[in-house]
Protein backbone atom coordinates (compact mmCIF):
# COMPACT_ATOMS: atom_id res chain seq x y z
CA UNK A 1 0.00 0.00 0.00
CA UNK A 2 1.32 3.51 -0.87
CA UNK A 3 0.12 6.77 0.78
CA UNK A 4 0.35 10.00 -1.51
CA UNK A 5 -1.27 13.09 -2.52
CA UNK A 6 -3.03 13.46 -5.73
CA UNK A 7 -4.51 16.84 -6.42
CA UNK A 8 -4.24 18.09 -2.96
CA UNK A 9 -6.26 14.84 -1.52
CA UNK A 10 -4.34 12.09 0.08
CA UNK A 11 -5.02 8.63 -1.71
CA UNK A 12 -3.47 5.22 -1.19
CA UNK A 13 -2.45 3.33 -3.52
CA UNK A 14 -2.27 -0.77 -4.20
CA UNK A 15 0.59 -2.77 -4.19
CA UNK A 16 3.96 -1.36 -6.00
CA UNK A 17 1.83 2.55 -6.31
CA UNK A 18 -0.81 1.35 -8.95
CA UNK A 19 -2.08 4.61 -9.92
CA UNK A 20 -5.18 2.43 -11.00
CA UNK A 21 -5.63 1.09 -8.29
CA UNK A 22 -6.21 4.36 -5.93
CA UNK A 23 -8.84 5.17 -2.91
CA UNK A 24 -9.91 7.51 -0.75
CA UNK A 25 -8.80 7.02 2.71
CA UNK A 26 -12.78 7.08 3.24
CA UNK A 27 -13.25 3.99 2.04
CA UNK A 28 -11.10 2.09 3.46
CA UNK A 29 -11.63 0.94 7.59
CA UNK A 30 -9.51 3.07 8.98
CA UNK A 31 -12.01 5.34 10.75
CA UNK A 32 -12.79 8.75 9.87
CA UNK A 33 -10.55 10.35 12.10
CA UNK A 34 -7.64 8.89 10.11
CA UNK A 35 -9.05 9.58 7.22
CA UNK A 36 -10.26 13.32 8.01
CA UNK A 37 -6.60 13.67 9.11
CA UNK A 38 -5.17 12.23 5.99
CA UNK A 39 -6.80 15.00 3.82
CA UNK A 40 -6.12 17.55 6.29
CA UNK A 41 -2.15 17.21 5.96
CA UNK A 42 -2.68 16.62 2.07
CA UNK A 43 -4.18 20.18 1.94
CA UNK A 44 -1.56 21.45 4.25
CA UNK A 45 1.36 19.72 1.99
CA UNK A 46 -0.48 20.76 -1.21
CA UNK A 47 -0.27 24.84 0.12
CA UNK A 48 3.02 24.51 1.54
CA UNK A 49 4.54 22.74 -2.11
CA UNK A 50 8.08 21.44 -2.02
CA UNK A 51 10.31 24.69 -0.58
CA UNK A 52 12.95 23.54 1.68
CA UNK A 53 11.30 25.90 4.73
CA UNK A 54 10.48 24.65 8.49
CA UNK A 55 7.07 24.24 7.46
CA UNK A 56 7.61 22.11 4.77
CA UNK A 57 9.73 19.32 7.30
CA UNK A 58 6.95 19.66 9.69
CA UNK A 59 4.90 18.51 6.72
CA UNK A 60 7.22 15.82 5.80
CA UNK A 61 7.08 14.91 9.52
CA UNK A 62 3.14 14.74 10.15
CA UNK A 63 3.22 12.18 6.67
CA UNK A 64 5.52 10.00 8.38
CA UNK A 65 3.07 9.89 11.50
CA UNK A 66 0.07 9.17 8.98
CA UNK A 67 1.40 6.55 7.74
CA UNK A 68 2.39 4.43 10.99
CA UNK A 69 -0.92 5.08 11.74
CA UNK A 70 -2.42 3.92 8.87
CA UNK A 71 -0.02 0.95 8.90
CA UNK A 72 -0.81 0.16 12.41
CA UNK A 73 -4.57 0.51 11.72
CA UNK A 74 -4.44 -1.76 8.07
CA UNK A 75 -1.65 -4.33 9.86
CA UNK A 76 0.74 -3.97 6.66
CA UNK A 77 3.18 -1.96 5.30
CA UNK A 78 2.67 1.46 4.21
CA UNK A 79 5.28 2.87 1.58
CA UNK A 80 5.12 6.88 2.09
CA UNK A 81 6.04 9.04 -0.46
CA UNK A 82 7.25 12.61 1.09
CA UNK A 83 5.78 15.47 -0.76
CA UNK A 84 8.37 17.49 -0.13
CA UNK A 85 11.55 15.27 -1.42
CA UNK A 86 9.68 12.69 -3.43
CA UNK A 87 11.25 10.42 -1.91
CA UNK A 88 9.35 7.00 -0.68
CA UNK A 89 9.89 5.37 2.81
CA UNK A 90 8.27 2.51 3.41
CA UNK A 91 6.98 2.24 7.19
CA UNK A 92 6.19 -1.12 9.09
CA UNK A 93 3.46 -1.98 11.15
CA UNK A 94 4.50 -2.31 14.83
CA UNK A 95 5.49 -5.79 15.98
CA UNK A 96 2.79 -7.19 18.34
CA UNK A 97 4.55 -8.31 21.75
CA UNK A 98 6.15 -11.06 22.16
CA UNK A 99 3.58 -13.76 24.09
CA UNK A 100 4.12 -17.23 25.15
CA UNK A 101 2.08 -20.47 23.43
CA UNK A 102 0.75 -21.09 27.01
CA UNK A 103 -0.17 -17.70 28.25
CA UNK A 104 -1.83 -17.33 24.32
CA UNK A 105 -3.97 -20.22 24.59
CA UNK A 106 -5.20 -19.65 28.10
CA UNK A 107 -6.00 -15.84 27.75
CA UNK A 108 -6.38 -15.28 24.22
CA UNK A 109 -4.52 -12.13 22.41
CA UNK A 110 -3.45 -9.30 24.06
CA UNK A 111 -5.65 -6.66 24.57
CA UNK A 112 -6.04 -4.01 21.63
CA UNK A 113 -5.51 -1.36 23.62
CA UNK A 114 -1.93 -2.69 25.47
CA UNK A 115 -2.85 -2.34 28.88
CA UNK A 116 -1.28 -4.48 31.65
CA UNK A 117 -3.75 -7.34 32.64
CA UNK A 118 -5.26 -6.51 36.27
CA UNK A 119 -4.41 -9.93 37.84
CA UNK A 120 -5.76 -8.62 41.13
CA UNK A 121 -9.23 -7.36 40.04
CA UNK A 122 -9.67 -10.33 38.51
CA UNK A 123 -8.06 -12.86 40.20
CA UNK A 124 -10.72 -11.56 42.98
CA UNK A 125 -13.65 -12.32 40.94
CA UNK A 126 -12.73 -15.27 40.05
CA UNK A 127 -12.20 -16.35 43.30
CA UNK A 128 -15.49 -15.46 43.62
CA UNK A 129 -17.40 -16.87 40.82
CA UNK A 130 -15.66 -19.87 41.78
CA UNK A 131 -16.94 -19.87 45.34
CA UNK A 132 -20.84 -19.43 44.15
CA UNK A 133 -20.37 -22.13 41.60
CA UNK A 134 -19.02 -24.54 44.40
CA UNK A 135 -21.80 -23.67 46.53
CA UNK A 136 -24.56 -23.76 43.83
CA UNK A 137 -23.45 -27.14 43.00
CA UNK A 138 -23.02 -28.85 46.09
CA UNK A 139 -26.46 -27.76 47.33
CA UNK A 140 -28.07 -29.30 43.79
CA UNK A 141 -26.06 -32.08 44.30
CA UNK A 142 -26.43 -32.84 48.53
CA UNK A 143 -30.67 -32.12 47.59
CA UNK A 144 -31.13 -34.45 45.36
CA UNK A 145 -28.83 -36.97 47.23
CA UNK A 146 -30.96 -37.00 50.00
CA UNK A 147 -34.34 -36.64 48.53
CA UNK A 148 -34.05 -39.12 45.54
CA UNK A 149 -31.14 -41.18 44.58
CA UNK A 150 -27.09 -40.49 44.39
CA UNK A 151 -27.40 -41.35 40.69
CA UNK A 152 -29.76 -38.81 39.84
CA UNK A 153 -27.35 -36.01 41.81
CA UNK A 154 -24.17 -37.52 39.99
CA UNK A 155 -26.12 -36.99 36.34
CA UNK A 156 -27.79 -33.40 37.29
CA UNK A 157 -24.20 -32.62 38.17
CA UNK A 158 -22.88 -34.31 34.75
CA UNK A 159 -25.90 -31.88 32.97
CA UNK A 160 -24.75 -28.81 34.48
CA UNK A 161 -21.37 -29.19 34.14
CA UNK A 162 -21.91 -30.28 30.13
CA UNK A 163 -24.42 -27.61 29.73
CA UNK A 164 -21.97 -25.16 30.85
CA UNK A 165 -18.11 -25.94 29.62
CA UNK A 166 -19.41 -24.68 25.94
CA UNK A 167 -19.93 -21.22 26.84
CA UNK A 168 -17.00 -21.05 29.25
CA UNK A 169 -14.33 -22.38 26.19
CA UNK A 170 -15.68 -19.47 24.11
CA UNK A 171 -15.61 -16.92 27.04
CA UNK A 172 -11.83 -17.80 27.71
CA UNK A 173 -10.73 -14.90 25.20
CA UNK A 174 -13.43 -12.26 26.19
CA UNK A 175 -11.06 -9.95 27.91
CA UNK A 176 -13.08 -9.13 31.11
CA UNK A 177 -15.32 -12.19 30.83
CA UNK A 178 -12.26 -14.44 30.72
CA UNK A 179 -11.96 -13.60 34.01
CA UNK A 180 -15.71 -15.02 35.52
CA UNK A 181 -14.92 -18.08 33.21
CA UNK A 182 -11.81 -19.20 34.75
CA UNK A 183 -13.10 -18.79 38.22
CA UNK A 184 -16.48 -21.03 37.00
CA UNK A 185 -14.31 -23.25 35.79
CA UNK A 186 -12.11 -23.82 38.63
CA UNK A 187 -15.25 -24.02 40.92
CA UNK A 188 -16.88 -26.56 38.49
CA UNK A 189 -13.80 -28.90 39.10
CA UNK A 190 -13.85 -28.04 42.87
CA UNK A 191 -17.72 -28.76 43.41
CA UNK A 192 -16.82 -32.56 41.98
CA UNK A 193 -14.33 -33.20 44.44
CA UNK A 194 -17.60 -32.22 46.99
CA UNK A 195 -20.60 -33.96 44.76
CA UNK A 196 -18.28 -37.16 44.08
CA UNK A 197 -18.37 -37.43 48.35
CA UNK A 198 -21.93 -36.68 48.67
CA UNK A 199 -22.96 -38.93 46.26
CA UNK A 200 -20.42 -41.81 47.51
Amino acid sequence: MELRIREGRAVLAGPGGDSAREVDPHSLAIGSDLAQALHEWARVASAVGGSGTEAASVVSQRGRQLAQRVAATMGTSVRFVDPVSGDGVIVDPPAPAPRSELARRLFGTPDPAGEPTPWLTGLTVSAFVAAVVVVAMLALANTLARETSGWLALLASAVVTAGITPSLWLARRVPIVRWASFGAAAGIVIAWIGVLIVVF
